[in-house]
């Protein structure tokens, strides 16, 4: 590209050109509001500075033990404070922060560290029952384990060789990190299960990693010091960058370590929360609460609700609670939401059914997202924005993933047209806003987690009387989604509904075990391939029927 007069002379340079990361946002906090409180958890709480200076030191510990650029730590965290400080600590030190979903069993965390070539692992007790025989699984050198016990949690069963206080404590509070060289190097890897059983991880970069952090205060219209109560997993896509957002916003994380609905109103009332996040599952909870939970609390709450596309009735019952609720969409590969329901003052005079319904759409792009669009996938051109031409949801900018660790034929397909293929169906509105209308056809969303039938097809085929199995989503109240089952099985063969499920409890994650499981003979294709949508059809009538 020839240059301009613009160009010449006018190069980068350290006085006009910094890599972007989020952990500048944690230096300025500290910086500017040193003794504003950053974490409280029970009766732990801390300033900003002291995060800060926490943060340093793991980073220090962590050198001392040799980790350094692109290597991986791992953690299997609830979210407690060390939750939070890893987020800055691991990648001060150039090395990739992995957050374990720690509802998954031994089998698939054993891939994981395997896959990600974790040399460091964070775990809490409560998780022993899971890391042990996951580790017993690994070929190779183990990772240096390191146990984080929490006064909030009563277990104190050991699997390390130090206790993460004790790592930390005579470590560095002053270690001198460094912005990375290249924003595009990697901070985070996720892993999802996506379409298939076979999980991807996905890898973040500092770049992405401090745009969307941005993007939440701004695309939520945040103020300066929010509360925010982690009702959302850490782990799930980095609590969708909310730890670094709250650095920005120099707020108060207010740490939970699992969703408990009294606890919860107990929390917004004694901390006076301002905000918070969740899937779907979290704010049905919340709204089926004993009223009297929810007495003395007289300020001004806002939640973002996300995963599944949430019933219209969550977001109604959210508004009538008090709650000021808005809709995001994303992925993991999206550094979680990318994009947003705007709101627009002029839905505040329609009936609050049809509010909620508006409210209920997937939405517009993120601020710093370049584009959200519906597409069709064979052709790649674009849907009518007529509300009822079906396409795929498809994003594009600086709020998508560099691809998938070691998978590069799942990175091309994911990017094939110069888009990010979510897999989601869904119209385009006349007023830009994406709607879903079905989801890939195999994947299942309960809680706000990707479920791959696949996976438990597997599983429910190697059960002997087992002859053919389809798993599909089944409509849930509580969960959004869960697994439905209908095996056909072997001829002669004695099994009972309670022997498959005592079997995919075995091998299994318990939320991926189905919650209903039909023995009848499957519908197929003149060709023998089985006919899911049937299946689906049938799953939602019958728990309409129930």
């Amino acid at each position: 590209m020839s240059k301009t007069p613009y160009d010449k002379g006018l190069d980068k340079c350290a006085a006009n050109h910094v890599p972007l990361s989020p952990l500048s946002f944690l230096e300025r906090t500290a910086q500017i509001y040193p003794t504003r409180p950053s974490v409280i958890h029970g009766a732990r709480r801390f300033t900003w500075s002291q995060t800060y200076a926490r943060c340093r030191r793991l980073a220090s510990a962590l050198s001392a033990r040799g980790i350094g650029r692109g290597d991986t730590v791992a953690v299997m965290l609830p979210n407690v404070p060390a939750m939070v400080e890893a987020h800055f600590g691991v990648p001060m030190t150039g090395a990739v922060l992995n957050t374990l979903n720690t509802r998954l069993d031994p089998e698939a965390i054993a891939f994981m560290l395997t896959h990600g070539e974790a040399k460091v692992l964070i775990t809490d007790p409560e998780f022993a029952a899971i890391i042990a025989p996951a580790l017993e699984l690994l070929e190779g050198p183990k990772p240096l384990i390191i146990d984080v016990l929490d006064d909030e949690y009563p277990g104190k069963t050991c699997l390390g060789e130090i206790e993460y206080e004790n790592f930390i404590a005579n470590a560095d509070p002053f270690y001198a990190w460094k912005l990375p060289a290249d924003e595009w190097d990697a901070i985070a890897l996720n892993y999802t299960s996506g379409t298939t059983g076979n999980p991807k991880g996905v890898v973040f970069h500092h770049r992405g990693a401090y745009l969307n952090s941005a993007s939440n205060i701004i695309s939520w219209g945040m103020p300066q010091h929010v509360v925010y109560l982690w009702t959302l997993p850490l782990f799930h896509c980095n609590g969708w960058c909310f730890a670094w957002t709250l650095a920005a916003n120099a707020g108060v994380n207010v740490c939970l370590r699992k969703v408990d609905v009294a606890l919860i109103y107990e929390l917004i009332r004694e901390h006076k929360v301002s905000h918070f996040c969740g899937a779907p599952i979290v704010h049905g909870m919340l709204i089926n609460a004993a009223e009297g939970l929810r007495a003395g609390i007289n300020h001004k709450v806002a939640a973002l609700i996300a995963g599944a596309a949430p019933p219209a009735a969550i977001i109604e019952g959210m508004e009538r609670i008090g709650f000021d609720i808005t809709h995001v969409y994303g992925l993991t590969e999206t550094y979680g939401p990318a994009s947003v329901c705007a709101k627009h003052p002029e839905w505040d005079e329609l009936p609050i059914d049809k509010r909620a319904e508006r409210n209920g759409r997937q939405g517009v792009r993120y601020h710093m997202q370049e584009a959200i669009t519906v597409l069709d996938p064979e052709t790649m051109e674009p849907v009518p924005a007529d509300g009822e031409t079906m396409g795929e949801i498809m994003f594009r900018g600086n709020l998508v993933m560099k691809g998938y660790l070691k998978n590069e034929k799942a990175t091309e397909e994911a990017f094939a047209g110069g888009w990010f293929h979510t897999g989601d169906l869904a119209v385009l509105h006349p007023d830009g806003y994406v709607k879903i209308k079905d989801r890939s056809k195999d994947v299942i969303i309960s809680g706000g987690e990707n479920i791959s039938s696949l996976e438990v097809e597997d599983v429910l085929y190697r059960h002997p009387a087992v002859m053919t199995a389809a798993v599909v989503a089944r409509p849930d109240e509580k969960w959004g989604e869960v697994p439905a089952a209908y095996i056909e099985v072997k001829e002669d063969a004695k099994v009972t509904v309670d022997d498959i499920i005592a079997h995919c409890r075995e091998h299994l994650a318990r939320f991926k075990v189905p919650k209903h499981v039909e023995f009848c003979v499957l519908p197929k294709t003149s060709t023998g391939k089985i006919q899911k949508f049937v299946l689906r059809q049938q799953a939602k009538s019958s728990s309409a029927i129930e």
